[in-house]
């Protein structure tokens, strides 16, 4: 399980870097999935919500009020963001990032 969330984090990451479009997730089979990696999720729910809007990183920074480079570090994986400057985008937005716990087994 270990290596599908690393493999999943990696996935997001360079999609989110080459701006191609991530699939949503596959319907659980047999009570098992494979979660978003807490590393890339913020960033891979912005992404998200941007695309779903059709809304480019200069339609994004005008509505936060930053420059488009803030938008582009918000969204690039190699860059370290704030969980609070996610959230205050996702709500931008209209959405919000939602942590969940599970048992590991």
């Amino acid at each position: 399980m270990e290596e599908a969330i690393d493999c999943l984090g990696g996935m997001i990451a360079h999609a989110i870097a080459e701006r191609e479009p991530i699939p949503g997730p596959a319907p659980e089979q047999r009570g098992r999935h494979v979660p978003v990696p807490v590393w890339i999720a913020g960033k891979y729910a912005l992404y998200r919500a941007t695309r779903e809007r059709g809304l480019s990183n200069m339609d994004v920074a005008r509505r936060l009020g930053v420059t488009e480079t803030v938008v582009r570090r918000m969204l690039d994986p190699d860059h370290t963001t704030s969980p609070e400057k996610i959230q205050t985008a996702l709500a931008f937005l209209g959405k919000r990032l939602v942590a969940g716990l599970e048992d590991a087994a």
